[in-house]
Parts: C-alpha cells; sequence; structure tokens
C-alpha cells in the first residue's frame, strides 16, 4: 500500500513543478517529504493526495482494509504539515527513512 501511496505523492509533485523527496510510513500514518514551489497550497497537495490514495487503496486492497475499516473513509480528516525550510533536509529525510514500516 505504501508504493501507491509514494507512486501518488510522486506524480502530485511532479505535476506541480516539485519534488518528493522522501516517504515512509508506519501502520497508522504516512511521512513525506517533499519541496513543492511557494504558491502550492500544501492543504490541497495533501487533500489530492489523500483523495486519489483512499480511492486506489479502497479497490485494489477491499479485502486486508474491510478488517479494519468499516466506514467507507480511509484517511482522517486531520494532517500535519511542518516547515522544515531552517533544518537540513538531510535530518529531515533521515527521521523519515527511521519510521518503521507496518508488515
Amino acid at each position: 500500500m505504501l508504493k501507491v501511496i509514494k507512486e501518488s505523492a510522486r506524480e502530485r509533485c511532479e505535476s506541480r513543478d516539485g519534488e518528493l523527496i522522501e516517504i515512509n510510513g508506519e501502520a497508522d500514518h504516512v511521512h513525506l517529504l517533499v519541496s513543492l514551489p511557494p504558491h502550492i497550497a500544501i492543504s490541497e497537495y495533501v487533500n489530492a493526495i489523500k483523495t486519489n490514495t483512499a480511492r486506489v487503496l479502497r479497490r485494489d486492497f477491499a479485502a486486508q482494509l474491510k478488517r479494519f475499516y468499516s466506514e467507507p473513509v480511509l484517511w482522517s480528516r486531520s494532517d500535519c504539515a511542518i516547515s522544515v525550510g531552517g533544518a537540513p533536509l538531510e535530518v529531515v529525510k533521515r527521521y523519515i527513512e527511521q519510521q518503521q514500516r507496518p508488515h
């Protein structure tokens, strides 16, 4: 499932002249490190990824997801966007890489 999310995030970045730098996830959340032009609203970018991936994941992984999600909602309505303009990207990238992937 993380591969589907990665592909969607990469495509969304590239279509907006941005770059997906790193992605990783745990059983209940996903971390993305992206570089986007300043005119792109982060909330719209995240919403587009959540909408697309929810549709694709529900279609392609219905049997697996059915065990965990009885409602027709995959993602929570919340998200968190953090600017790292002052932090070295390698530190943030390493943090994301070190997240434990679900089995």
